[in-house]
């Protein structure tokens, strides 16, 4: 056996003393323990199939929100429940993020679609409420309502 006088080390089948040498020329410490994959489920168990359910669940409640968004049966133009409307827009929103990282992390493809679709539609939704009031359209609009005289 072979030992590296410098480090007294014994060296690999290459010459080397089995360890890499960092920055500063020191050897750095090898690892105490092995890598493991990410823990996701199998493809065909059951945990992967209640995974994908779920996936599809939230996705499913947030299309139905954003379609319930454009039959929104209350008045929006200002005051609470415009705040409502902006509050719902944001769930849309968050709804949109949340099912797209879940989506993402099971590779499926549709439904991250369909979860971006969802992200988009919140902020236009956002936006259609927002932009008025802040000067960038044409008619400006107000957040609170005016008191009745």
């Amino acid at each position: 056996m072979t030992v590296d006088r410098a480090t007294q080390l014994p060296l690999d089948a290459f010459g080397g003393a089995g360890l890499s040498l960092g920055r500063a020329g020191a050897p750095t410490v090898p690892r105490a323990y092995t890598p493991h994959p990410a823990a996701t489920p199998l493809p065909g168990s059951p945990a992967a199939a209640g995974a994908r359910l779920t996936t599809w669940i939230r996705v499913g409640l947030g299309v139905a929100l954003g379609i319930g968004m454009l039959v929104w049966p209350y008045s929006h133009v200002c005051g609470l429940k415009l705040m409502f409307y902006m509050i719902g827009a944001g769930t849309v929103t968050i709804a949109g993020v949340w099912t797209g990282i879940s989506s993402w992390k099971r590779r499926m493809g549709f439904a991250h679609l369909l979860s971006l679709g969802l992200v988009i539609w919140g902020l236009v939704l956002a936006a259609g409420v927002v932009l008025p009031r802040v000067g960038y359209a044409k008619h400006a609009a107000v957040w609170f309502c005016p008191e009745p005289k």
